[in-house]
């Protein structure tokens, strides 16, 4: 979840980062970190050069923001069936509200933006949300249309790629894309870390 305070203005970043998609060749496009490190879907043809720019364009617009994130990580073979999957998501997620209540009581009003993407994951977000706080608010967007989305899906990736990396499972696409694992977790994974709540 990406945490972003709207009394602080990120026009100007997202400008920025809509001009550099634009002079990259990338106009009106919503970057998908996990196909543009394997080269799927529409990136098959990017050349590796190509690709890097892409994502590191959004890397940087990320790591600019003045954005806090939290992730929560659950493992599908620890989990029996979709019920025992919704059910540690809906604790994990409460938890993190649980612990860091002060913080999302500084608001007024809180405002969840997803994409509907997985139904599963917008009735735990739903109801978690709506038990503990009363002031939130539900919107659906479009990626292409929301950076802080985009955003949301690199901090994704880079928290994936994570565990690959202690457990020293990068692929052959990851390896090629970072050059090792030393250099993903100093290039990018220290700064985007510095962002978690």
């Amino acid at each position: 979840m990406i945490l972003h305070d709207q009394s602080i203005d990120i026009s100007s970043n997202i400008l920025a980062f809509e001009t550099h998609l634009r002079n990259l060749g990338y106009e009106q496009h919503a970057v998908h970190t996990g196909p543009l490190i394997r080269r799927e879907s529409v990136y098959e043809n990017d050349f590796i050069k190509n690709r890097k720019r892409l994502f590191n364009a959004l890397f940087h617009f990320t790591r600019k923001l003045d954005i806090r994130y939290t992730c929560v990580k659950v493992k599908k073979k620890e989990c029996s069936d979709a019920i025992s999957q919704t059910a540690k998501l809906s604790r994990s997620i409460g938890g993190i509200l649980r612990s860091d209540e002060t913080f999302w009581n500084n608001f007024n009003h809180i405002i969840i933006y997803y994409d509907n993407g997985q139904i599963e994951l917008t009735k735990i977000l739903t109801s978690v949300f709506s038990t503990l706080y009363t002031h939130v608010e539900f919107r659906k967007v479009k990626p292409v249309d929301y950076k802080l989305f985009q955003a949301a899906d690199l901090i994704c990736t880079v928290e994936l790629l994570a565990e690959k990396a202690d457990a020293g499972k990068f692929s052959a696409s990851e390896l090629e894309f970072f050059d090792n694992i030393r250099d993903f977790k100093k290039n990018y994974l220290k700064h985007i870390r510095k962002k978690h709540l």
